[in-house]
């Protein structure tokens, strides 16, 4: 990552000034000449050494010119090396001292290490904030207190602050900077913490001051000539830098190797936008969990996260990964059911309605869940692989129960739902039928209180039962398929919402669209139960966008 990690601190006697600084060294490219003749590793490492000292100590021998400092300015002292780690994966040189190495990221160091600690802080002078421009860079800084017996209001102010020159990125990586400097920072705060107590019980500094006259002139000499007190010596830490260094070197390499630059060919489909703006909502929701001073207590954040981790309990886990039996495709599902089920509970997967799986087995019935959510776009699929207790169908389209739990009456007559009972056959053991005989193993009972046709659409099915059933394609081609056709049905999808919600037309017109997008004819009833179901599932970037320009659209007339 193309950024930079300083410690700052604000010095009674000579303002705010750089303490610590960690920059990542990228290994040149390779030259012509040094394509000509092989090298020795050891010898290339050895030079990468001396070259990594040699940058530090240069660094340090240019800081030294700028001015003396006092004991709370300084972090190593001047014939100290510096730190230097090397990635053995990428090559990248990480180096640290008080200053960085190159002259143009010392003043812009120091300009976010004087706006970090004067003008730019948030309410309560304690916690996050982003500032920057084009020109200085961009800082992410993060301000705190050390406690400090001898220090005014017995406490001193610092930060932490990573300058780049990518906005976006920085942005992005608020959440993940938020949480591991939070660790470092009260790592910090809590050694200090120690050492305030001890001297505070050795000597009171309250009652010493309160008895002793106030002079602004020789306030600092009051105080034993201990005005600037170094970071080493308010946390009694002997490797206290070097293990800064660790912290900042392994924070430069996670964030860079965290998000990744993919290239797309073509625009984003609704499924990439939507996954775009879940992972948005994960992080900030973490992040108002982990920030959060009066919103709920501990106890009660403990608990949304124990609920969250059990309602998606095997959401993310691949199929191959699923312990036991389970379902590999949709053409493996259609053959364990059988035709006309595969096709009843397919109809309910692409209308919107509730899909309960009830057994004692989570692996098969998240191994179900996963071929039937491939049905639909993932803005429509809100999942409950396996709950203890009935979730209603506003939380969830897929909910996966233990054989214990009742349905309730006012979901079992419902035409809205399907449940799918899962029993295990007596007397049939996996080591000596297969994993993959789940016929064999397992009887499925498909029950709903739904009197509607399911033979005759939506279109979409009809499709793509016959691709499922022509043995000649494979897996994969029938996974492109789906593909195909849920891109197809996603564009009439944004055509009839456009249309409808957007421009507000009437039923009539509505209808005529619905005969060019190819939905009317047999099974019309359930194309547009489909089409208004999968509406719900645009992502909120596109509905935005469209509302934008139609607005837009309303006002140029009129301009």
């Amino acid at each position: 990552m193309n950024a930079l990690v300083a410690l700052c601190h604000f010095c009674e006697l000579h303002g705010p000034r750089t303490l610590f600084c960690t920059e990542a060294l990228h290994p040149p490219s390779p030259s012509p000449s040094s394509q000509a003749g092989p090298s020795v590793p050891g010898d290339r490492d050895r030079d990468g050494d001396r070259e990594g000292e040699g940058l530090t100590m240069r660094a340090n021998s240019s800081a030294t010119q700028r001015g003396e400092m006092c004991e709370g300015c300084r972090s190593l002292p001047a014939s100290h090396p510096g730190f230097v780690s090397i990635d053995d994966e990428t090559g990248i040189r990480f180096l640290s001292h008080q200053h960085p190495r190159q002259p143009q990221l010392f003043s812009v160091v120091r300009q976010a290490c004087v706006r970090s600690l004067s003008c730019e802080v948030c309410p309560g002078r304690e916690g996050p904030i982003f500032f920057g421009d084009e020109q200085h860079g961009f800082v992410f800084s993060h301000t705190f207190f050390i406690k400090d017996s001898l220090a005014r209001g017995f406490q001193r102010w610092y930060s932490i602050v990573m300058v780049a020159m990518d906005r976006i990125y920085l942005i992005n990586s608020w959440p993940f900077l938020l949480r591991h400097l939070r660790l470092t920072i009260q790592s910090l705060q809590s050694t200090a913490l120690k050492v305030f107590d001890n001297e505070q019980g050795v000597c009171p500094q309250r009652a010493v001051r309160m008895n002793s006259v106030f002079s602004p002139a020789v306030f600092p000499h009051q105080r034993s000539g201990n005005a600037a007190r170094s970071l080493t010596s308010l946390t009694q830490h002997p490797n206290l830098w070097a293990s800064l260094h660790s912290s900042f070197s392994w924070l430069l390499k996670a964030c860079g190797s965290r998000l990744t630059e993919k290239l797309l060919e073509g625009a984003p489909t609704e499924d990439t936008l939507v996954l775009i703006e879940r992972q948005t909502e994960q992080e900030e929701e973490m992040s108002c969990w982990e920030g959060a001073e009066g919103g709920g207590t501990k106890s009660q954040r403990h608990q949304s996260e124990s609920e969250l981790g059990h309602y998606f309990l095997y959401e993310d886990v691949k199929l191959d990964e699923l312990p036991g039996p389970k379902f590999r495709s949709l053409r493996h599902l259609r053959q364990v059911l059988g035709a006309a089920e595969f096709r009843q509970l397919a109809w309910h997967v692409l209308m919107g309605n509730q899909v309960i799986l009830r057994g004692a087995d989570p692996g098969l019935i998240q191994s179900a869940f996963t071929v039937l959510k491939s049905l639909l776009p993932v803005g429509c699929v809100r999942s409950v692989p396996y709950s203890a207790q009935y979730e209603e169908a506003y939380k969830c389209n897929f909910l996966g129960l233990s054989p214990d739990v009742a349905i309730p009456t006012h979901v079992s007559s419902s035409e809205f739902s399907v449940l799918v009972d899962v029993s295990s056959e007596r007397g049939c053991q996996i080591s000596a039928v297969g994993e993959d005989n789940i016929s064999s193993l397992y009887q499925f009972t498909i029950s709903s209180a739904n009197t509607q046709p399911t033979d005759r659409g939506p279109s979409l099915l009809n499709k793509l039962e016959v691709a499922l059933s022509n043995e000649n394609l494979s897996v994969d081609v029938v996974s492109h398929c789906l593909l195909c056709l849920k891109e197809e049905w996603m564009n009439k999808v944004k055509v009839l919402f456009k249309f409808s919600k957007v421009d507000s037309r009437g039923r009539e017109d509505t209808q005529k669209v619905l005969a060019l997008l190819g939905t009317t004819g047999p099974g019309e009833e359930d194309n547009v139960r489909l089409l208004k179901f999968w509406m719900t599932g645009l992502s909120k970037t596109y509905k935005s966008h469209l509302m934008t320009a139609v607005r837009g659209g309303e006002r140029s007339p009129s301009q």
